[in-house]
């Protein structure tokens, strides 16, 4: 793999991927007053005859977009992913149910917004929408993933959700190697045969760094981007669960019903293997820096390391 560029926010990768869809006419775009931070106001801007702004009025924005979607056109429809949560049901029975093609986008989701506060940090969007029959769930780890998986939608035909993040992390892919990277794979970014560290949005950074220092102790970690939560590629799993014999979660997210519930649930039912999962577990985040809370919340590259000791010894 070449080596990556400086960095970016994988919000800035979905605003950038809606102007390259704008060639598309069936494209549209709703916001729920947050296309500055969701960065859906880069197509507002070239395109504002077919962008709607609903104002604070998540449930309205999604059946709205169920409309549209059942008149031919392709909606994406973004705000900030805790409150795309008040919308779940209008998801459930009016998107997902009819299978309607709308593609969500919930922005600064998880505790890496910091200083945001529990109130507005989402750590179980994932959980939730995976959930709901016929849906798709992702969360891209940087820039460049994230606009060639949101580019990937416009022919996608299930309805999405996609959690992007606010801050900047490094970036994983490059240029020349991100087209590689298909809806439904994960993709692994480090070779490793002792243990394998399934990791998903900006925590595949902290997995990389987790990997490296774990190789200076003679630990050969394999770094997986599962970008792609439902459907979880299941070969790949078996694959790593076979070649490592053991496998570390990683995920902004809580522990219950998130990457780590689906891995784990597809563990237990094709091919028991010792698992451990890094994530926030079982309470709400609180107000803090991005990595003050990650440490204080047990969710950094240190954590990594600890599961994966733990892991290796249950082998």
């Amino acid at each position: 793999m070449s080596a990556p560029s400086s960095g970016g926010a994988s919000r800035d990768g979905y605003g950038s991927a809606l102007l390259k869809l704008a060639s598309d006419p069936r494209v549209v775009v709703l916001e729920a007053d947050l296309g500055k931070s969701t960065k859906s106001c880069l197509f507002r801007a070239e395109n504002p005859e077919r962008t709607v702004s609903m104002g604070i009025a998540e449930q309205n924005m999604m059946l709205v977009s169920a409309g549209m979607a059942s008149s031919g056109k392709i909606p994406f429809a973004s705000t900030f992913a805790i409150f795309t949560e008040r919308a779940f049901e209008q998801v459930r029975n009016g998107i997902a149910r009819p299978g309607l093609v709308v593609h969500i986008c919930g922005s600064h989701g998880g505790i890496h917004t910091g200083t945001d506060g529990s109130s507005a940090q989402s750590i179980e969007d994932l959980a939730i929408y995976r959930t709901i029959p016929n849906m798709t769930v992702m969360h891209p780890c940087d820039d460049l993933s994230a606009e060639e998986l949101t580019i990937q939608l416009l022919n996608h035909d299930k309805p999405s959700y996609t959690r992007t993040a606010r801050n900047k992390v490094p970036r994983v892919y490059s240029e020349d190697n991100v087209s590689n990277i298909k809806i439904g794979k994960g993709n692994i970014i480090e070779e490793g045969n002792d243990v394998a560290i399934i990791a998903c949005g900006v925590m595949v950074n902290e997995a990389k760094i987790a990997a490296q220092k774990l190789s200076e102790n003679g630990i050969n970690a394999c770094v997986v981007d599962m970008h792609t939560i439902k459907p979880l590629d299941g070969d790949l799993i078996q694959d790593l669960a076979k070649q490592c014999g053991c496998i570390v979660t990683v995920e902004d997210h809580s522990v219950i019903g998130g990457l780590g519930g689906g891995v784990a649930e597809y563990l237990s039912r094709n091919i028991p293997t010792p698992l451990e999962m890094v994530g926030v577990d079982d309470r709400f985040g609180e107000r803090g820096g991005t990595s003050e809370l990650m440490a204080h919340l047990n969710i950094n590259y240190n954590a990594i390391i600890n599961a994966c000791h733990a892991v290796i010894k249950r082998k």
